[in-house]
């Protein structure tokens, strides 16, 4: 008998809010994974790390499938997100812009 169990989530107000990320690492040892999410910044040399999450492998595998599923919903809804730097693209991360009008 499989039956769907509803599970309640919880979530306080500081972690509802949210970290902003655009730097990731990620690094592993057999038994778990190690994500680290944190941001740089134009012309700074150091990246700060805010939040770091350690999973088995089983369910960082499983992150991925929910991730890769929610980027084609998003696609098929929004089109394809460009990435800097591939197909052609040569261009990679931060780049200034002087606008000499």
């Amino acid at each position: 008998m499989n039956k769907k169990q509803k599970i309640n989530v919880k979530i306080d107000e500081k972690v509802g809010e949210g970290v902003y990320a655009n730097f990731f690492m990620i690094s592993n040892s057999p038994s778990e994974f190690i994500i680290d999410f944190g941001r740089i910044l134009p012309g700074v040399l150091n990246a700060k790390i805010y939040s770091r999450i350690l999973s088995t492998p089983q369910h960082t595998k499983q992150l991925l499938q929910i991730l890769q599923r929610n980027i084609d919903n998003f696609e098929e809804k929004h089109g394809e997100i460009k990435l800097q730097g591939q197909a052609g693209n040569k261009d990679i991360g931060f780049k200034s812009e002087i606008n000499t009008k």
